[in-house]
């Protein structure tokens, strides 16, 4: 999971937006400020441009082999756009039947509930941490529609009030994501396989900070005083 906020992208440019819900993948490349090479390398596996030149190895690599084979494979577009296809469509995709396979519509619905309750559970906690009191706080789930690799899921808060931005998150609040959304119960797989069966790969909760408690936001402000000392 990257979580999606100025602390955590190099390059904040991409962050700007003019309406809500903010989409990422397949529209810009995010340079995560912090991160292993297997976040590197999952996001290098959504450049679509990547994948293609990727499955045209074969196509460049039997040329260097065999010269008698090299015109017969330099003159074959056909089959370059065949094997794209598979490997888009087969090999890093599911059928619309496997998809529907992944998950029951019954637990599809359990495991959308589960998101749903813990997703207004971290804005209560962060609209309180932030002394938000008027507008909606929008928590935006996004996985990439991939399969049978790791699952790429980008995490924001975004808000449209007073102008549509994404709310710039500390530490504290990345953790509060971080603990709170999922689990060995509902891991970033599982709401995968529930985007898969919808064809749906966005998910947008919205919480109104109104409806935090005065509870809530006490509780906040003692934790950031405690933090402070």
């Amino acid at each position: 999971m990257l979580i999606v906020t100025d602390a955590t992208i190099a390059n904040r440019g991409v962050l700007e937006t003019r309406s809500l819900p903010k989409k990422f993948l397949g529209r810009v490349q995010l340079l995560p400020r912090r991160g292993g090479v297997g976040l590197w390398l999952r996001l290098i596996v959504e450049i679509q441009i990547l994948r293609y030149l990727s499955a045209l190895l074969p196509f460049v690599a039997i040329p260097l082999m065999s010269r008698d084979l090299a015109l017969p494979v330099t003159q074959a577009p056909l089959a370059m756009l065949i094997v794209i296809a598979f490997v888009e469509m087969k090999v890093l995709r599911l059928s619309k039947a496997g998809r529907q396979r992944a998950v029951s519509e019954d637990e599809a619905a359990r495991r959308l509930d589960t998101l749903a309750f813990r997703a207004r559970a971290c804005l209560r906690r962060i609209a309180a941490r932030h002394g938000i009191a008027e507008g909606e706080l929008r928590l935006v789930i996004e996985q990439s529609e991939l399969a049978r690799i790791p699952p790429l899921t980008l995490v924001s808060v975004q808000m449209e009030h007073p102008a549509p931005r994404l709310l710039a998150l500390d530490a504290a609040d990345r953790a509060v994501l971080r603990e709170g959304l999922f689990d060995a119960e509902l891991t970033e797989r599982a709401l995968l396989a529930v985007n898969h069966r919808a064809d749906l790969y966005i998910r947008d909760i919205a919480q109104e900070a109104r409806a935090v408690s005065a509870h809530a936001r006490l509780a906040a402000a003692l934790e950031k005083r405690a933090a402070a000392e």
